[in-house]
């Protein structure tokens, strides 16, 4: 056999292997997607405020001041925390919080979960129920074929000091401050390329946010979302095959942040995740 006739072969086999690999990683990623209690079961979004108020699709009536939530519930009205019976006492104010900027708590009533959350600066409750029709008819999410040519190399440069980085949302009237610790540098498409990175969920990775030139085309038009893993040397691998929606995609109860400025970027990448079907109708 040629050393040509090996080179395509291993070539092959690594594109395929490259394929396997990512419809392994995107199966996965959409069983999570479609989690009962996930953002697909989002039934509501309610602002609190300081006036108590009755909410559809949690029990008991709810405020929130001076950074505590409240909540006060009526007879045969529970909620649970980690399975302990929170209040069971009607009339009894049941405190919650403080909650620091984008996280929740989960508290449980029957089969529905309620976050409690804050975004913006401002409380939030969103019951989610497995019987919420979003979940119920989700068809899964369209994407790209894989195409390892969207899998580049880069550098992760910090800067001198994490920047704290103002950007806005997919509701109105909120704002996101995220720590910027630096930024990706790149090539692609023949052009040198960066995007500013946020601290990700996991301890170590980075999360970027983004557009590009096939936004509101192809692909959903506010965001779309990478995660990637510095090596200790600052090399980057990025892969688009693996971007994905964020919840606003999907939803209008969701408060996903919208990219800097600086991370529309100007070529059209034509791999990771499409416009949801829920949303083809919106280009």
């Amino acid at each position: 056999m040629s050393l040509h006739t090996n080179s395509a072969t291993h070539a092959a086999t690594t594109l395929e292997a490259f394929d396997e690999e990512w419809l392994e990683w995107h199966a996965a990623h959409e069983r999570n997607r479609a989690h009962p209690h996930g953002f697909l079961a989002v039934t509501h979004l309610h602002w609190l405020s300081s006036e108590a108020t009755r909410l559809e699709g949690a029990p008991g009536t709810w405020s929130a001041d001076d950074d505590v939530v409240r909540v006060v519930l009526e007879p045969g009205e529970s909620l649970l925390q980690d399975g302990v019976e929170l209040n069971s006492d009607a009339g009894k104010s049941l405190e919650l919080g403080p909650i620091e900027e984008r996280g929740g708590i989960n508290l449980v009533s029957g089969d529905t979960v309620i976050e409690v959350a804050k975004r913006g600066g401002e409380y939030i409750v969103r019951p989610r129920n497995p019987e919420n029709q979003l979940l119920k008819q989700y068809q899964g999410t369209p994407a790209y074929t894989p195409n390892a040519a969207f899998a580049v190399a880069g550098r992760f440069v910090p800067f001198e000091t994490p920047r704290a980085t103002t950007v806005g949302a997919a509701v109105e009237g909120i704002q996101h401050v995220y720590e910027a610790p630096g930024e990706i540098r790149f090539k692609l498409a023949g052009k040198e390329l960066a995007l500013t990175a946020f601290n990700g969920y996991a301890p170590g990775s980075l999360s970027v946010l983004f557009t590009d030139q096939t936004s509101g085309k192809t692909t959903y038009a506010a965001n779309r979302s990478l995660s990637v893993v510095p090596a200790a040397d600052g090399t980057v691998q990025l892969d688009f095959n693996r971007a994905v929606n964020l919840p606003c995609a999907y939803t209008d109860l969701a408060t996903c942040p919208l990219p800097p400025a600086e991370n529309r970027l100007p070529v059209a990448i034509e791999a990771g995740e499409k416009i949801p079907y829920e949303r083809q109708d919106q280009k």
